[in-house]
């Protein structure tokens, strides 16, 4: 999928810094690459950057949710001594990194086989309609984003969702709207299966390892 990308976009800030706290997780980071390898630092720099502008965003009005501007690039690009277009490069080519404002709540909805086939294109429409957005698009009060993704890695339990850094699994239009209720009150929904799945097993239980799985206390 493609994203957003507008170096000149008026909602892009003229700096960037990182804050305290962050410029000594930079420096662990690089710390961890050979001499002469720090460049290799860069997504995990964008990743901090991201969640940087995230934490800042969270209390601003209306919310804003992690993004990389180009000042932030920019500036992971000086500290690796890089040129510019090679932070572009890796910023534009993974999925994770947003590059334009998104909302405090990114909703990340799977739609490929194993999520349609249990059900993806109802959550899909249960999101459009509960929150009044579309596709790519962040409601008013900026607290929620809605994107179409391929493949989350939680077939399993499809549905799925990823909101931020967490999967909402087991989805059926009635729980996604709880999930999303709970966010917009800022409340933390229970992550995982909505649906009291113990990680990926059957419902039912264990269909192997049954002992093992009750000394781990996951059955």
């Amino acid at each position: 999928m493609k994203k957003l990308f507008e170096l000149d976009a008026d909602y892009q800030p003229a700096d960037f810094k990182f804050t305290a706290a962050n410029k000594k997780k930079v420096e662990q980071i690089i710390a961890l690459y050979p001499n002469g390898r720090q460049q290799s630092a860069v997504m995990p720099l964008l990743d901090l950057a991201q969640r940087q502008v995230a934490k800042v965003g969270a209390k601003t009005e209306p919310p804003v949710g992690g993004w990389i501007p180009r000042a932030a690039m920019d500036h992971i690009a000086d500290v690796l001594d890089m040129h510019k277009i090679k932070v572009y490069e890796v910023a534009t080519f993974y999925s994770m990194y947003n590059l334009a404002p998104v909302g405090k709540h990114l909703v990340q909805v799977c739609t490929t086989t194993p999520c349609w086939l249990n059900g993806s294109d109802e959550v899909v429409k249960t999101c459009e309609k509960h929150l009044g957005i579309g596709m790519n698009q962040t409601t008013k009060d900026g607290k929620f984003s809605l994107m179409e993704v391929e493949c989350l890695g939680a077939g399993v339990n499809a549905p799925m969702v990823q909101i931020n850094d967490d999967y909402y699994e087991d989805l059926t239009p009635e729980t996604m709207k709880e999930v999303l209720d709970l966010l917009a009150e800022d409340l933390k929904p229970e992550v995982g299966s909505q649906k009291g799945r113990k990680a990926s097993m059957a419902l039912s239980g264990p269909t192997s390892l049954e002992e093992k799985a009750k000394k781990a206390g996951v059955a």
